[in-house]
């Protein structure tokens, strides 16, 4: 009876054993094919993520590499323009008002008037940001015959200078630190000639710095403004016999001019003075032929009898 009361005990056991074991397989199996569509996905999400990965990788190496725009950099612009206008003057005041009113000045102002030759040479220094919008508008005071612009990437100067500067005022602090601590005449003495040349370096640094602030700042426009009978062709190169006969041609009468601009400057002078000398010098050589020919007509002198002994 205990054999047969275990066994029906024991079997419900084994039944939720059973059980158990199966819930257990279909789990794993569950578990597998979920893993299968994990596996499945897993290219798709890798994929994408390598997609967005391709589409951030440019701006995470943007993000350690310099900064290309232009409003970051140190930038010098400088332009040339030849314009022939109707009316030089009237050009040149208005090239001025156009300068002045984005916040500009005159650097420089050289006029020749002579009728339709007239000639006006204008340095104009505007802010860079309206360099362009400047030159389109001076371009517009006539009939635009020559336009050059350069610009000068200076960022890399620009940047060294700060390091230099930063360097070189800790230097000169740390010299005076020196100074006030030093105790005798001798160190007294050599402290003070290194903070000077400390302090001369620094301000020498500093003023390059200030020089590059303003030209990067401010732009330099040279404009030339002609009349419109002035010739505006570049003269061309040329070479060749007649060319070199022409050039000698010029340069002899170039000669011949100075010579006698100077023969006439000269001319006053030599009759002031020349012909004066001129007569003494005859006077005196008219007397010197004079004396030998008095001392060829005088009879000579009767020598004196001797005593006979």
């Amino acid at each position: 009876m205990d054999v047969r009361e275990r066994r029906r005990r024991g079997a419900p056991l084994a039944a939720l054993g059973l059980v158990a074991v199966l819930v257990l397989g279909g789990c794993g199996a569950g578990g597998s094919g979920g893993d299968s569509a994990t596996s499945n996905e897993a290219p798709a999400a890798g994929a994408a993520d390598r997609d967005a990965a391709g589409g951030g990788a440019p701006a995470e190496a943007g993000a350690g590499a310099p900064d290309l725009r232009v409003d970051q950099r140190s930038i010098i612009y400088t332009g040339t323009m030849l314009v022939q206008v109707d009316d030089v003057d009237t050009a040149a005041r208005s090239a001025v008002t156009a300068v002045t009113a984005v916040g500009g000045f005159v650097g420089g102002d050289q006029r020749s008037s002579s009728d339709a030759d007239a000639r006006a040479e204008l340095e104009l220094r505007v802010p860079a940001a309206r360099f362009t919008a400047v030159i389109d508008e001076l371009a517009k005071l006539g009939r635009q015959e020559r336009r050059e612009i350069h610009t000068q990437d200076v960022t890399e100067e620009t940047i060294d200078l700060d390091a230099r500067i930063a360097s070189q005022r800790a230097r000169v602090e740390s010299a005076r630190r020196l100074l006030a601590r030093a105790t005798t005449i001798t160190d007294l003495v050599s402290l003070e000639g290194e903070l000077a040349r400390r302090e001369a370096d620094l301000a020498s640094l500093e003023a390059k710095k200030r020089r590059l602030a303003d030209l990067t700042a401010l732009s330099t426009i040279t404009l030339t403004l002609v009349g419109p009978d002035a010739s505006t062709a570049d003269e061309e190169s040329e070479i060749g016999f007649l060319v070199g006969l022409s050039g000698g041609w010029k340069v002899f009468l170039a000669s011949m001019t100075i010579l006698l601009t100077v023969l006439g400057a000269v001319l006053p002078w030599l009759i002031a003075f020349g012909v004066p000398v001129a007569v003494l010098l005859v006077v005196l050589r008219r007397r010197r032929r004079r004396r030998p020919a008095a001392a060829v007509s005088a009879p000579p002198p009767v020598p004196a009898a001797r005593s006979a002994p």
